[in-house]
């Protein structure tokens, strides 16, 4: 018999298992103990009904355990984390038939249920080396692992149950017919006008006594006409399948026994088919190429167009319709204003200016001199030194007025094309419709170009003065107490004479 955990209880006996924020008894693993695969199948079946495996397929593992009386059972073990997903997982497993268990190394205790509120704990730990000692009110018992179940595997032996009603529902479909029938199903659904995309697989001979790999033509229907359905379902060599999860499908008639949308471990570059009728499923690693049916559809060729011929002198040239480039005033906000352009009477400004910009803005301020005037840039915008007139980028190296639009209202890159300007030239256009270059190179730092080069003087250095200053000797200055009578040395005269005013000097005020 366990002991029932308490309210308040801290101290357990069975390793690795303490209490949760709500006094549970939990261990860092759950374990569930199924008697067969089908109570695992069952098991699988009622938990992604209700919710998805993802939440525990990365810690799950599956494994067939053996007792000592050679009995073999199945176990699920998984990443507990709370109480929460536990109390759901021993939900199903008294459902499924099985039994839930809590631990978190080899020791595993029954997990709580209305008996024990709080969970169980073990009166004492069986003394034994086996891989597995699971201990429950009715049994405690240790196992052995025998062999390790593969989800993915299990879930693609499984056969799909018959049912009439599945997949009758509109919706994309997978079709897979035989090499025979790969031609003619691609001429039936492009002279029917159907949306379809096919692929050709590739498997291996079915028997040794086959050289040949088997060609099957691979359909991807987004949906199928009502009228077809019948002709698809009941013709031989043809399959029809139900998505029915990313990289899983059903043959229409069928249904899984596990919900495969709950059970994400098929990759979406691949596709599962699994049919009916005992046959067993089929498994493409990687979707082949897909083409549209439409590119297999019947090609005629006509006759030779018939060329009007005109004699060479006869020949008409189109008018030209080549149009000059304008700038008009435009009503948009300003924006990308990032170069201007000082005209020669206007330097004067722009050297009062240059006193007052700030350190970043003359690093990152650049300028180009020319016979038409300086040009400015500047990368974050040109509004900061209010100087000359005002440009905006419209294209890389290609500037325009700001305030204007150039007509006709032909893209930028359009227009810088059509001005055939030379690689590391910046194109700027003025508002009568002219255009001036200004090569890249031109262009230096602004405060590189601003700063003269300034002039400085050499002083001569003489060590005589320096030398009579050093061979001065200074006076000994001897500190005394000043007494009871600090004046008695001085002539009563002299005591009451007035103080003396200095003439107004370097370093002195008039007192």
């Amino acid at each position: 018999m366990l002991d029932r955990v308490a309210v308040h209880q801290t101290r357990l006996r069975t390793p690795g298992l303490g209490l949760d924020a709500k006094g549970v008894a939990l261990g860092a693993k759950g374990l569930v103990l199924l008697p067969s695969l089908d109570r695992l199948v069952a098991f699988l079946a009622l938990y992604t009904r209700q919710g998805s495996l993802a939440d525990i397929l990365r810690s799950l593992v599956v494994e067939i355990v053996r007792s000592k009386l050679g009995a073999r059972e199945v176990t699920l073990l998984f990443a507990a984390e709370s109480s929460d997903r536990l109390d759901r997982v021993a939900e199903i497993a008294r459902l499924a038939g099985g039994y839930s268990f809590t631990g978190t190394s080899r020791h595993f205790v029954q997990y709580r249920d209305a008996a024990a509120p709080f969970g169980y704990d073990v009166p004492q730990i069986l003394p034994s080396d086996a891989a597995l000692s699971l201990y429950h009110n009715a049994f405690s018992q240790t196992y052995e692992v025998e062999r390790r179940v593969d989800v993915r595997t299990l879930l693609l032996r499984l056969e799909p149950h018959l049912d009439p009603s599945a997949g009758r529902d509109p919706g994309p479909r997978w079709l897979l017919a035989e090499s025979g029938l790969g031609p003619a199903l691609i001429r039936y659904f492009s002279r029917s006008s159907v949306e379809a995309e096919v692929g050709l697989c590739e498997w291996p001979p079915e028997s040794s006594f086959d050289d040949a790999p088997v060609l099957r033509y691979l359909f991807r229907v987004p949906a199928i006409p009502a009228r077809m359905v019948p002709l698809l379902t009941s013709t031989p060599g043809l399959g029809y399948f139900v998505p029915v999860a990313p990289g899983a499908a059903v043959e229409v008639g069928f249904r899984h026994p596990v919900n495969l949308r709950a059970c994400p471990v098929f990759g979406e570059a691949g596709l599962v088919l699994f049919r009916g009728g005992g046959r067993e499923a089929l498994e493409i690693a990687k979707l082949p190429a897909m083409g549209d049916v439409a590119a297999f559809a019947r090609v005629e060729l006509g006759r030779e167009p018939v060329a009007a011929k005109v004699a060479e002198g006869d020949a008409l040239r189109p008018a030209s319709v080549v149009l000059s480039l304008r700038l008009v005033p435009s009503s948009e906000p300003w924006r990308s204003v990032t170069a201007s352009w000082i005209r020669p009477q206007e330097m004067p400004l722009l050297r009062h200016v240059a006193y007052a910009l700030g350190p970043e803005t003359l690093r990152r301020a650049r300028i180009a001199f020319t016979a038409a005037g300086a040009f400015l840039r500047h990368p974050t915008g040109i509004e900061g030194i209010p100087v000359g007139e005002f440009f905006r980028e419209v294209h890389p190296g290609l500037y325009i007025p700001a305030g204007y639009d150039a007509v006709p209202a032909v893209a930028p890159g359009v227009l810088f094309r059509a001005l055939g300007a030379p690689a590391g030239q910046a194109l700027f256009i003025g508002r009568d419709g002219g255009a001036i270059g200004v090569s890249e190179e031109a262009f230096v730092p602004l405060e590189t170009a601003l700063l003269e080069a300034q002039q400085w003087s050499a002083v001569a250095v003489s060590s005589a003065g320096l030398t009579a200053a050093l061979a001065t000797e200074l006076p000994e200055v001897v500190l005394g107490g000043v007494g009871i009578r600090p004046l008695r040395d001085l002539a009563p005269s002299e005591a009451l004479a007035e103080p003396r005013v200095l003439p107004p000097g370097p370093g002195r005020t008039p007192q």
